[in-house]
């Protein structure tokens, strides 16, 4: 499962992970152990991708946050590949052909 944040949201998510953890910056969150890339992680704090379930797990932890204190939407894991063969088909499609 993925995690979508509404708009601005992320960041701020992340911005309170930063805040709780005692990190000086994002680059920070590094030492907890995160199994991650930083350039991955910079993409999420940007809002350019959404957050994966077991990462978003993990970052609860390092919050010290519950997790009905965020307000997320849950999404299946293919929901980009699943939204962009939707998109195009119709571009696809031919106009008037019988």
């Amino acid at each position: 499962m993925r995690i979508k944040f509404r708009t601005g949201m992320q960041q701020k998510f992340l911005d309170l992970v930063i805040a709780n953890a005692n990190s000086p910056s994002l680059r920070g969150l590094m030492q907890f152990g995160l199994k991650i890339n930083y350039q991955t992680l910079k993409s999420y704090y940007n809002e350019n991708r959404t957050l994966p379930e077991d990462f978003f797990n993990d970052l609860l932890i390092l919050a010290k946050t519950d997790r009905r204190s965020v307000k997320v939407k849950l999404l299946k894991e293919n929901w980009g590949q699943a939204k962009g063969g939707k998109r195009s088909w119709k571009g696809k499609r031919k106009v008037g052909r019988k």
